[in-house]
């Protein structure tokens, strides 16, 4: 499948990209085309609808039923409150050493 993807993206980036001239396009659609009834390829199709199809329905039985599955809520991200200043350093009192009356 990795191989086939892979072939699908060179082809569809040659085709946009070259400019060998319609003969070559031609070429390239026709084999497209003829590989895209390969019954691999349309077996491949039909098991990736069917797990596209589980999976919607896996998700639709998750949601809650009282709202629409189109609704998106909003997610609210709060930043914290700057720090407070430092505050401002004053010099100390210098402390008498002599005895009090």
């Amino acid at each position: 499948m990795k191989v086939f993807k892979l072939a699908v993206g060179f082809a569809a980036g040659y085709v946009l990209g070259t400019r060998a001239g319609r003969e070559k396009y031609e070429q390239i659609a026709a084999t497209a085309r003829k590989a895209s009834t390969h019954p691999t390829v349309v077996q491949a199709q039909e098991k990736a609808k069917a797990l596209l199809a589980t999976g919607q329905e896996k998700i639709a039985a998750k949601l809650p039923h009282d709202r629409p599955e189109t609704t998106i809520q909003p997610t609210i991200v709060s930043t914290p409150a700057p720090a407070p200043a430092p505050a401002a350093r004053t010099k100390p009192t210098p402390v008498s050493t002599t005895a009090l009356p």
